[in-house]
């Protein structure tokens, strides 16, 4: 059974074949979003303090944090930024940049042990990140695409896993500690997508036995309705062999139907979670609650 473990100073998140689904909170990311990006560029991260609580309020088991923000100070923010989330909470960190000073500036003040996202299959960028990666003792994420960019063939994307997770092992760093990105394509642009990705991921667990994760949101870009779209992939790609997501628990929709799918898939078990999440407070309770074996009405037998 393959288990990715990351850690912060006092907590321990396991990602895993057998494991409840791992939720890692999108929110820290100043991509696409204006107002963050600004905010952080001149010093307030009020936004940030305020996503990284709302995400772990919502159940994220992770949190995913980006400071990716053009002609700004990236291994300055990022550092800051990794300092101030984990003064908040003690959940783990994905420590997200395509820039290599901004991931050894964020590793070298994080307590714990981080996932660092992401490395690719481009060779330069492998010799860079990965030894990174094995002096912080840390897990990454592997995101399937290389020099040729992402190609549309779902083999040629598995290729490109099984080429990182190999050179990961020449770097001293586990196959339990690569986890695969196999790039959710949207489903709107391309409408065999949502296949694509359930036989790379199905094919990554059985064949490679590694983890997976993605970007969530990818899927249903471009769609009306995106979270009922975004919520049901994720629990087609549970029952495929996924087994994380950098997502927003805060939509209802999502979180519900990833919730959903650890029920159906037995990592919840007994439902403890979804019962807890989902139990009307206003319900009688105890032995005399109706649906208790004396409450429970008799159907008298046909015939």
């Amino acid at each position: 059974m393959t288990e990715t473990i990351l850690s912060s100073a006092t907590r321990e998140v396991a990602i895993g074949f057998d494991r409840p689904f791992v939720m890692i909170g999108e929110r820290i990311n100043p991509t696409g979003r204006a107002l963050l990006a600004e905010e952080m560029k001149r010093g307030d991260f009020g936004r940030v303090e305020a996503d990284a609580l709302a995400q772990v309020a919502a159940g994220a088991h992770m949190l995913d944090v980006n400071a990716g923000i053009p002609l700004a100070d990236e291994p300055a923010l990022l550092t800051r930024a990794v300092q101030l989330v984990q003064s908040l909470t003690d959940v783990p960190l994905s420590i997200d940049s395509s820039i290599v000073d901004a991931l050894e500036a964020g590793l070298s003040v994080y307590q714990g042990k981080p996932l660092v996202n992401s490395v690719t299959g481009e060779d330069e960028v492998l010799e860079r990140v990965l030894p990174l990666v094995a002096r912080y003792g840390a897990a990454v994420v592997a995101i399937s695409n290389d020099e040729t960019g992402i190609s549309e063939d779902p083999d040629v994307r598995y290729a490109v896993a099984e080429k990182i997770v190999h050179r990961a092992a020449d770097h001293g760093i586990p196959a339990c500690d690569v986890v695969v990105d196999p790039l959710v394509m949207p489903i709107g642009a391309m409408g065999t997508a949502g296949r694509q990705a359930f036989r790379l991921i199905r094919r990554l667990r059985e064949e490679l036995a590694v983890n997976t994760t993605c970007g969530a949101s990818n899927v249903s870009f471009g769609l009306p309705s995106r979270h009922a779209v975004t919520g049901t992939f994720l629990a087609m790609a549970v029952a495929s062999g996924m087994t994380s997501a950098i997502m927003n628990p805060m939509h209802a929709e999502v979180k519900t139907a990833v919730m959903a799918a650890d029920v159906l898939m037995g990592t919840d078990r007994d439902c403890a979670s979804w019962i807890r999440a989902n139990r009307d407070p206003d319900a009688p309770q105890g032995e005399g609650a109706r649906g208790g074996r004396e409450g429970r009405r008799r159907r008298r037998p046909v015939g």
